[in-house]
C-alpha cells in the first residue's frame, strides 16, 4: 500500500488545477451529503457536543476509543483513496507532519487577495491575515497587527479562553440546597437552563422533580424558596443597555431571559431573569405537591448547605459550539464569566475581560493593541487584530492544544449552518469555508478556516470598519474567504 499512497499523492500534486478543483468539489459534495444523512440517524450514535466522539478523537489527533454501546470486534480501515487534506499519509513536515500539501506563496496570495481587499464595499479601515495552520506561518497580511473593533468575532477569543481555563468537559451546575428556613435555588451561571419541555441537559423541570422527591423523602411538603445569584457580581446590564440581543447578566436565568419561544437571535428579554426563573421554579414545585410560602425572594445559601438536587449544563465544548454557530451573546458572556471564576477574578464584565485577556496571553497569541471589553463583541471598546484571530484559529488546530478544538468545530459552514446559512448562495466557497461572522453598525468581520485547492488548511481573518453598506461589506468579505478556499496561489 505505500506505493499506492505515493502514487495517489503524486497524482494529486501533478494533476491540472482544474482537475483538482473537480475532485475537491466532488469530495465536498460527498461530505455535504454525509452531513444530511447523519441528521437522519443522529439518535443511533453517541454524540458529544455536536460531534461523534470518534470524530472528535480523530480531530484531536488522539487514538479513537469508541463510543458508548459500541462493544465488539474492530476491523482495520482500508487505505484512503486520496491523501487526507493537508497532508500525505505518513508524511512529515511543518510542526507536526501536516504540511505535505504545498503551501501558497506570499506573492500568490497577495496577487489574489489584494485586489479583493480594495473592494469599495469595505470600509476605509480594513485588515487581513492568512496563516498556514500546519506551520503557524503568516502567508499574507495587510495591516494585520493593528487592532480594530471585531464585533462578534471576539467570541473566538472568549471561547478559546474558556476552553483553556476550564477544559471542554466542564459543566455548570444549578443546584437546590437547604437554607435557614427553607430551600435555596442557587444559580451557577448556566445560560442553557430551560423551563421548556424537552430533553435538555439542564431542565428546570428535572430540577423540580428531584427537589420535590428529596423534600418528600424528608417529610416536607411546604417550604420557603430563596434564590441565590451571588456567583456573579458587578453591573448586570451590558454597556449597550436593555437590548433584544442580550439579557441582563445573572447567574440564574431560564431560556436566556427570552419572552418568546425563540432559542436564538433577537428577542424581548426579561428585566429580572433571576426572579422570573425562581417564580417558574416555585410553580413547578407546587405542581409536584410542594407548597411554597409566599413569593420567592433573593438571598444567599449557607456556606455549608446540604445539596438536595442538581442539574448540569451540556459540556463546555457544546456551549462553545452553540455560541459560535449561532453567535449567541448570552452564552458568550457566560463563558467569559466562567473563565473569570476559574481564574480567581470577579464574575463581572471587568473581571471577565481581565481573565480572558490573561488566558489569551498565556496561549502565546499576539496581544499588541488588544483590548477585551466583553465576551460577546457587542461592546465597541473591544479591539483585536486580524493577526490575533488568525493565529488563534491556527492554535485551535494544533495537536498540542486539543482542548481548543471546539473553536473550530463550532464555526458556521458557509451556506449551510448558523450565521452563514443564508450567505454564499452564489459563491464557490459554499460548504468549503467555515467562519465566525461579526456585524455591528459600520463594522463587519469574518474569521475562519478554509482548505485550498491543494489541500492546505489555512486560517484567515478579515476586519473592516466604517462600512456604509453592510450587505456589500458581507459580500466583499465572502469573496475574500472564497478566494482563500479557491486558491493554490503559487
Amino acid at each position: 500500500m505505500p506505493e499506492a499512497r505515493t502514487w495517489q499523492f503524486r497524482w494529486w500534486r501533478n494533476a491540472p488545477r482544474e482537475q483538482r478543483r473537480t475532485v475537491r468539489f466532488v469530495a465536498a459534495s460527498a461530505v455535504t451529503g454525509l452531513v444530511v444523512a447523519t441528521g437522519a440517524v443522529a439518535a443511533a450514535g453517541p454524540w458529544d457536543s455536536g460531534q461523534r466522539k470518534a470524530e472528535r478523537a480523530r480531530a484531536a489527533g488522539v487514538p479513537a476509543t469508541g463510543g458508548e454501546r459500541h462493544a465488539g470486534p474492530r476491523h482495520p480501515l482500508a487505505a484512503p483513496v486520496l491523501a487526507p487534506l493537508g497532508g500525505q499519509p505518513g508524511a512529515t513536515g511543518g510542526k507536526s507532519g501536516r504540511a505535505a500539501a504545498p503551501a501558497p506563496t506570499r506573492d500568490g496570495l497577495t496577487g489574489t487577495l489584494k485586489p479583493l481587499l480594495e473592494d469599495d464595499g469595505l470600509g476605509p479601515d480594513r485588515s487581513a491575515s492568512v496563516v498556514d495552520v500546519a506551520t503557524g506561518e503568516q502567508l499574507y497580511g495587510a495591516d494585520q497587527d493593528t487592532a480594530y473593533t471585531p464585533a462578534s468575532t471576539v467570541k473566538l477569543a472568549t471561547a478559546a479562553a474558556a476552553l483553556s481555563a476550564l477544559g471542554p468537559d466542564h459543566r455548570i451546575d444549578t443546584t437546590v440546597v437547604t437554607g435557614k428556613d427553607g430551600i435555596v435555588l442557587v444559580g451557577g451561571g448556566d445560560p442553557t437552563l430551560t423551563v421548556r419541555q424537552g430533553t435538555a441537559d439542564a431542565s428546570l423541570r428535572t430540577l423540580a422533580d428531584a427537589t420535590a422527591r428529596a423534600l418528600k423523602a424528608r417529610g416536607t411538603t411546604r417550604t420557603k424558596l430563596t434564590y441565590d445569584t451571588s456567583r456573579y457580581s458587578g453591573p448586570a446590564q451590558h454597556v449597550i443597555g436593555p437590548n433584544e440581543n442580550i439579557a441582563p447578566m445573572s447567574a440564574l436565568m431560564i431560556d436566556e431571559g427570552r419572552q418568546d419561544d425563540s432559542d436564538r437571535g433577537p428577542a424581548e428579554r426579561s428585566a429580572d431573569p433571576a426572579a422570573d426563573a425562581a417564580g417558574e421554579f416555585a410553580s413547578l414545585l407546587r405542581e409536584r405537591g410542594v407548597e411554597i410560602d409566599g413569593d420567592p425572594s433573593g438571598g444567599s445559601a449557607p456556606a455549608k448547605a446540604e445539596r438536595l438536587a442538581v442539574v448540569s449544563s451540556p459540556p463546555l465544548s457544546a456551549l462553545v459550539e452553540r455560541a459560535l454557530t449561532n453567535s449567541d451573546n448570552d452564552i458568550a458572556e457566560a463563558l467569559a464569566r466562567q473563565t473569570a471564576l476559574a481564574s480567581g477574578q470577579p464574575a463581572s464584565f471587568e473581571g471577565a475581560a481581565k481573565a480572558v485577556t490573561d488566558r489569551l496571553t498565556k496561549l502565546g497569541l499576539p496581544m499588541s493593541g488588544a483590548r477585551i471589553a466583553d465576551g460577546s463583541g457587542l461592546d465597541r471598546a473591544d479591539q483585536v487584530s486580524a493577526a490575533l484571530l488568525s493565529q488563534l484559529l491556527a492554535r485551535a488546530a494544533d495537536p498540542n492544544h486539543p482542548e481548543l478544538r471546539p473553536v473550530l468545530t463550532g464555526l458556521p459552514v458557509a451556506g449551510f449552518s448558523g450565521t452563514l446559512r443564508a450567505r454564499y448562495a452564489d459563491e464557490a466557497g459554499r460548504g468549503l469555508v467555515r467562519a465566525k461572522t461579526g456585524t455591528l453598525t459600520g463594522v463587519n468581520s469574518l474569521a475562519g478556516t478554509a482548505v485550498d485547492v491543494d489541500g492546505r488548511l489555512l486560517a484567515f481573518a478579515f476586519l473592516t470598519s466604517g462600512t456604509g453598506d453592510p450587505d456589500g461589506a458581507q459580500r466583499a468579505l465572502d469573496r475574500l474567504a472564497t478566494a482563500v478556499a479557491g486558491c493554490g496561489c503559487r
